[in-house]
C-alpha cells in the first residue's frame, strides 16, 4: 500500500520537474546556473562536462524554456529558478535524513509540526552529540552549558530535571529573557520551583526536548518506547540551524494556542449545555 502511494505521488509531479531530474547532466548544468549566469566556457570549467554534452543539452533547456540566452552567457529562467530552489532544497532535505539516521530513527518525530519538517533542510550544519562510555552524561552536562551561556532562551523541557531547573533560576536572576513550554503533567512542578512568568504547559503525548538560546539551538527526541532519548542530540551553532529551532518554538507554540482556544470554545459549549 506504501508503494502505491509513492507511485501515485510521483506521478503527480510535472513533467517539467521530471524533465529537469531525470538527467544529471541537465541537474549539473542548471545547478551550476543557479548560482550566476555563464557563457559556455565558464560552463565548462565549472561542471568538467564536454562541449558537446553542455550544447545538446542547453539546447534542450532553452526549447523547454527553462534557460535563456543573453549575448553569449545563460541564464535560468524565473520559474527554472524556482524548480531548481526546490530541488536542491529536497536534495538537501535526503542527505540530512541519512546524517540524522541514528537519532531520527525508531525515534517519535511526527509531533513536529508539519511547518519545521519543511524547513529542516535549514539543519544542514547541524551535529549529533552523543554520550559514550567515558561520559554517560555528555548531553546533559552540554545543555547545563548552552543554559549558562545564554542570554535569552526558548525551550520545550518535556520533564524536570533539577540541574536545568537551577540553570533556569539562574538566569531568571540575571534577568535574561526565557519563554518556555513543559507538559501539563509538570507543570506545577516547574511553577512551583521557577520564578518565571513566561510559562505554558502542552499536552503529555506532544514530546520533544528544545532548546534555542541566542548562540546555540538544541533538539532532543523520545524513542518509539516513550523514554527519552539521554545519549543522542542535535545541535548547531549556525545562524539558519538557530532560526529553524526558533521558527519550531513558534510553531509549536502557536499549535498549542490553537488547541487551548478550541478547548476553552468546547468547554463554554458544555456548561452552555449543562446550564440550559
Amino acid at each position: 500500500m506504501k508503494n502505491n502511494s509513492y507511485l501515485k505521488e510521483y506521478e503527480s509531479v510535472s513533467d517539467e520537474i521530471k524533465y529537469i531530474s531525470n538527467s544529471l547532466v541537465r541537474l549539473k548544468i542548471l545547478e551550476t546556473l543557479y548560482e550566476c549566469p555563464l557563457n559556455m566556457k565558464e560552463i565548462n570549467n565549472t561542471t568538467g562536462l564536454s562541449y558537446s554534452s553542455i550544447s545538446s543539452n542547453i539546447h534542450g533547456l532553452e526549447t523547454e524554456g527553462h534557460v535563456y540566452r543573453e549575448i553569449n552567457n545563460y541564464y535560468l529562467s524565473n520559474c527554472a529558478k524556482l524548480q531548481m530552489k526546490n530541488i536542491l532544497e529536497f536534495n538537501m532535505v535526503i542527505k540530512l535524513l541519512n546524517k540524522f539516521f541514528t537519532i531520527l530513527d525508531n525515534h517519535i518525530v511526527d509531533i513536529i509540526p508539519s511547518k519545521s519538517i519543511t524547513e529542516i533542510f535549514l539543519l544542514e550544519n547541524a551535529k549529533i552529540l552523543e554520550s559514550n562510555e567515558i561520559n554517560a552524561y555528555k548531553t546533559y552536562d552540554f545543555i547545563e552549558e548552552c543554559l549558562t551561556q545564554a542570554n535569552e532562551v526558548k525551550c520545550v523541557l518535556p520533564f524536570f530535571y533539577k540541574n536545568f531547573n537551577n540553570k533556569l533560576n539562574e538566569l531568571i536572576e540575571n534577568k535574561s529573557n526565557i519563554e518556555l513550554l513543559v507538559p501539563s503533567n509538570v507543570y506545577e512542578l516547574f511553577n512551583k520551583n521557577l520564578e518565571i512568568s513566561n510559562i505554558n504547559y502542552f499536552s503529555e503525548n506532544n514530546m520533544f526536548l528544545l532548546i534555542s538560546t541566542n548562540d546555540v539551538m538544541v533538539l532532543g527526541l523520545f524513542k518509539e518506547d516513550g523514554y527519552f532519548d539521554q545519549n543522542r542530540l542535535l545541535t548547531s551553532k549556525n545562524e539558519k540551524s538557530i532560526k529553524w529551532a526558533d521558527n519550531l518554538f513558534n510553531n509549536f507554540k502557536n499549535s498549542l494556542n490553537k488547541w487551548v482556544f478550541t478547548l476553552i470554545i468546547y468547554n463554554n459549549f458544555l456548561n452552555a449545555l449543562l446550564n440550559h
